[in-house]
């Protein structure tokens, strides 16, 4: 599903017109980025926690040479489910 069809599914649940779901979808968005961003969590009971998760250096290889190389620290969002999404899905 992509933002359009879940701009519509929402707009069809909650009587917005598509373009109020579209612009709530981008708000809550925007506000997920700044948290993580701040280094934050973002727990929605049932559904699940967004997460900013460290990973350290290390050293990977090319695929296409086969040379070593140095993959630099980063960090990256995680995203753990929630008991009732994992329910959902395994119906």
């Amino acid at each position: 599903m992509r933002k359009p069809e879940l701009a519509s599914a929402i707009a069809e649940q909650t009587g917005l017109t598509k373009e109020k779901a579209a612009e709530v979808i981008t708000a809550f968005t925007d506000q997920v980025s700044a948290a993580a961003a701040k280094g934050d969590d973002i727990s929605l009971i049932g559904f699940g926690t967004f997460s900013v998760r460290k990973r350290e250096a290390r050293t990977g290889r090319n695929p296409q040479t086969g040379a070593t190389m140095k993959i630099a620290a980063s960090k990256t969002v995680g995203f753990k489910a929630g008991k009732a999404l994992k329910d959902a899905v395994s119906k």
